[in-house]
C-alpha cells in the first residue's frame, strides 16, 4: 500500500486518504515506459469496462466531471439564454458549465434529508427557455429520479445526471450512469474511485455520444490517437470548434484498476457508514443521514447534521472544536444561491432557496474512506460526544 506524504497528514484522523494499490503504481509505470502518454489505447479499455460497469452502450473518457457536464449540455444544444435547472446544493461546476454556454443556472431547493433536489420544487421553476434538469445525486445517494423524469418528459425537457459523488449507485435496480439521458461522473482524488483528476460520461444515445467524443477533442471528425497509429492516418478534420478534455492513458492506467475494486471500495465504504450511524445512534445532537431502501448509496460523503437547538454552539465552532481533536472534516457544500457570484449576478437572497440555506448551517461531512480504521472511527464518534456532551443545553 502506498504511503500518503506528510502533507495529508495534518490531522491525526484525516478526512480522507486515498487507497492506490501497487496494481495502479505498477500500471501507470508500465504506460509510462509504453512512450503512450495520452489518449490511446489505456483510455480505450477504461471506456469500454465502465460502460459494461454502468450498464451504458458508450462511454467517454474525459479530464474532469466539469468538462462531462460541459459537453453533456453542449451535446443536447443548451445555449445563449436557454435556461437548466440545478439544485443549489452542489459544487460550483455544476452551474458554471451552464453559464460558460451562455445559459442561466437556476437554482432549486433541495430535500431536507437527502439534501438531493427536491422533485416537488422544480416545476414552478419552469418557463419556456428551460432546457434541461441536472439532478446531483448528493453525497452519493440517487436522487429521486422517476419523479423527475416524468416531468421532463411531460414538459419536453432533458435530464442530464451529475452523478460526481455515485460510483456504484443504484435507483431501483438501475444503475446511476443509465438513469438520465447522460451522466457525468467524476474520478477527483477524494472521490469513490479515482484517477488523480479525470471523468467520464456515460450514454446510450449514439448520436450524443458522438458530438460529445468529437467535441472532447477539439472537434476532430475521428478518433485523434489512431492517427498516430498504424490503423490511422496524419488526415483530419475539423467539423466543430471543440474543447480540449480527453483523459490520458497516465490516468486511465489509474482508472482501470480503480474500477476493478469499486465494489469492494463500495462494501468498505458501506460498512463504515453503518458503524457511524450505529454509533451515533444515542446522540440526539446531531441527525445522521437517511439510506433510503430502493437505493444503493454510493457512500462518497458521510454528512451529519448537527441540531443548533440542542447546543450552545454552532456549525462552525463545533468544526473547530473537531479540527482541534485532530480529526479532518469538510462541508459540502455552501449552497450555491449563497456565494457573491450568484447573489451579486442573478439576484438570489439566502432566504430564497430556505431548506439549503437552513441544512447549510447544520452540515458536517465526516471522515469517510477505506483506509479508515474502526478503530480511528470510533475515535471521531468519541470527539462527537464529547463535543455533544460539553456543549449541550
Amino acid at each position: 500500500m502506498a504511503q500518503a506524504p506528510a502533507a495529508l497528514k495534518q490531522h491525526s484522523i484525516p478526512y480522507f486518504l486515498p487507497t492506490i494499490g501497487e496494481e495502479e503504481i505498477q500500471s501507470v509505470v508500465e504506460t509510462l515506459r509504453s512512450g503512450w502518454l495520452t489518449t490511446g489505447p489505456k483510455t480505450k479499455q477504461f471506456e469500454q469496462l465502465f460502460a459494461q460497469k454502468m450498464g451504458a452502450k458508450h462511454a467517454i473518457a474525459v479530464n474532469s466531471c466539469t468538462a462531462a457536464l460541459h459537453l453533456a449540455l453542449e451535446a443536447i444544444g443548451v445555449g445563449r439564454d436557454d435556461e437548466v435547472l440545478v439544485p443549489t446544493m452542489t459544487f460550483a461546476s455544476t452551474a458554471e458549465v451552464v453559464v460558460h454556454l451562455g445559459a442561466r443556472p437556476v437554482l432549486v431547493d433541495v430535500l431536507p434529508d437527502t439534501l438531493a433536489i427536491d422533485p416537488n420544487a422544480i416545476e414552478s421553476k419552469i418557463t419556456s427557455r428551460t432546457k434541461a434538469i441536472m439532478p446531483v445525486h448528493y453525497a452519493g445517494q440517487p436522487a429521486e429520479m422517476d419523479p423527475i423524469v416524468d416531468l421532463a418528459r411531460r414538459r419536453g425537457l432533458r435530464v442530464i445526471d451529475d452523478a460526481a459523488h455515485a460510483i456504484p449507485a443504484s435507483y431501483k435496480g438501475r444503475m446511476v450512469g443509465t438513469l438520465g439521458e447522460i451522466t457525468a461522473f467524476s474520478f477527483y482524488a477524494n472521490k469513490t474511485m479515482t484517477t488523480g483528476e479525470g471523468g467520464m460520461i456515460t450514454t446510450s444515445d449514439d448520436a450524443l455520444a458522438d458530438r460529445m467524443r468529437i467535441m472532447s477533442l477539439h472537434g476532430i471528425s475521428r478518433d485523434a490517437w489512431k492517427r498516430f497509429s498504424a490503423e490511422g492516418s496524419w488526415f483530419y478534420e475539423i467539423t466543430a470548434p471543440g474543447y480540449k478534455d480527453n483523459m490520458t492513458d497516465v490516468a486511465s492506467s489509474l482508472g482501470i484498476h480503480q474500477l476493478a475494486k469499486a465494489d469492494d471500495f463500495w462494501k468498505a465504504r458501506s460498512e463504515r457508514a453503518a458503524w457511524y450511524t450505529e454509533l451515533l445512534a444515542d446522540v440526539p445532537e446531531v441527525a445522521t443521514p437517511p439510506l433510503l431502501d430502493h437505493v444503493q448509496h454510493a457512500w462518497h460523503l458521510y454528512v451529519i447534521q448537527v441540531q443548533p437547538e440542542r447546543l450552545t454552539i454552532n456549525r462552525n465552532q463545533f468544526i473547530e472544536k473537531l479540527n482541534a481533536a485532530g480529526v479532518g472534516t469538510s462541508v459540502h457544500y455552501t449552497p450555491l444561491h449563497m456565494h457573491p457570484y450568484y447573489r451579486d449576478v442573478w439576484g438570489y437572497r439566502p432566504e430564497d432557496l430556505p431548506v439549503a440555506w437552513n441544512a447549510y448551517q447544520k452540515i458536517i461531512s465526516l471522515p469517510l474512506y477505506p483506509r479508515l480504521s474502526r478503530t480511528d472511527l470510533e475515535k471521531v464518534v468519541e470527539v462527537i460526544k464529547t463535543i455533544c456532551r460539553e456543549n449541550r443545553r
